[in-house]
């Protein structure tokens, strides 16, 4: 039996001093401009749908991942039945509470947060994958400041590392240790928000700092240098979109499936408009334009319904959590992952992109 967190109410009260969330309440149903730009989705209309205008969702957007603009440019939520709203955090591990304790619907995290919040027994599941389309770059990396003695992963040992606790940068840090001959006892690991671990390294409180876009690239520009890059064999090159248990069975289902379709039809068209994704990673990433053109290369992705190599790959990695002593608890990917996508489906055929 799963254990439920203590419900969020928003999770400002729980997360606002470490800045984690930021609840944005605005209603994303209608495009900024005078025409919807994804024109796919008339079938799921509140003419044909009714009843479904009893229901209101909550989206997470994790790390600014430009959804929400991305939203009032496409239109993409234009006719859909239901409300949206949407709820910000800096990274995965407080969004997988918050689907686990039902204040948000929908949200993508990377690879290790499933595995901590699984963990923990938060009762959630994995419900698609969203696979980066240009692997050979990174969106994530272990960073050392500029200066630097440090050439090597296994030159880490007995070094500061500086990490977001259970997030993929947390999942980065003990592969790239392992395939060096090193476990988590052989360094000293910081765990530190996004923000603490951004002062901490550019103090020089830590020697190393695991992070993700766009804080990797303002780091370079600072002179920092990549020490390893989040790629294979150290790193996954896709995320996993979670849920709250609750929309997978019943009436909500079906509304679900068309929210979840309409998000990644967003994303389907910025792959193809990278000037306006850009823009929308500048507005909500508080970021330059030039900065967010930079990173738009390591953001593009599709999304996919969870597949057995998607399983394999988060077991694989649970596993070597446990083994290294980052969890407790042993993992059954398989037992919480749940498909409501259509099989076959890829979100780069959405119609209208």
């Amino acid at each position: 039996m799963r254990l439920r967190p203590t419900r969020l109410t928003t999770a400002v009260a729980l997360l606002a001093g470490a800045s984690a969330l930021a609840a944005c309440s605005s209603s994303s149903s209608s495009p900024s401009s005078s025409s919807a730009k994804l024109t796919g989705f008339g079938g799921s209309s509140t003419v044909s749908h009714p009843q479904w205008s009893q229901y209101s969702f909550v989206i997470g957007d994790n790390g600014g991942d430009g959804s929400q603009a991305l939203a009032k440019i496409t239109g993409a939520f234009a006719s859909a039945p239901y409300k949206v709203t949407y709820a910000r955090f800096t990274y995965g591990p407080p969004l997988i509470q918050a689907a686990a304790s039902g204040d948000i619907d929908l949200g993508s995290v990377g690879d290790v947060p499933p595995i901590t919040g699984a963990a923990q027994e938060y009762g959630f599941s994995v419900v698609g994958v969203a696979h980066y389309i240009n692997t050979t770059v990174p969106d994530e990396d272990i960073i050392v400041p500029k200066g630097s003695s440090i050439k090597t992963a296994a030159e880490l040992k007995g070094k500061k590392i500086a990490v977001p606790q259970g997030s993929s940068a947390h999942g980065l840090v003990l592969l790239a240790l392992k395939n060096v001959g090193l476990t988590p006892s052989d360094v000293h690991l910081d765990f530190l928000s996004p923000a603490a671990g951004a002062t901490a390294f550019a103090s020089g409180k830590v020697d190393a700092w695991a992070i993700w876009n766009p804080q990797v690239s303002l780091a370079l520009q600072q002179g920092a240098r990549i020490l390893v890059k989040g790629l294979p064999p150290n790193d996954q090159i896709s995320n996993y979109y979670v849920a709250p248990n609750r929309d997978l069975t019943g009436a909500r289902r079906a509304a679900f499936t068309d929210l979840f379709e309409r998000l990644s039809g967003e994303f389907a068209w910025a792959n193809k408009h990278p000037d306006e994704y850009a823009q929308a990673l500048s507005q909500e990433d508080g970021i330059s334009l030039a900065d967010a053109k930079a990173v738009v290369p390591s953001s593009e992705f599709w999304i996919a319904p969870v597949a057995s190599s998607d399983v394999q790959a988060e077991q694989t990695l649970a596993d070597a959590f446990l083994q290294a002593g980052q969890i407790k608890k042993a993992v059954n990917i398989a037992s919480i992952s749940t498909n409501v996508l259509p099989a076959g489906y890829d979100s780069m055929n959405t119609p209208g992109t």
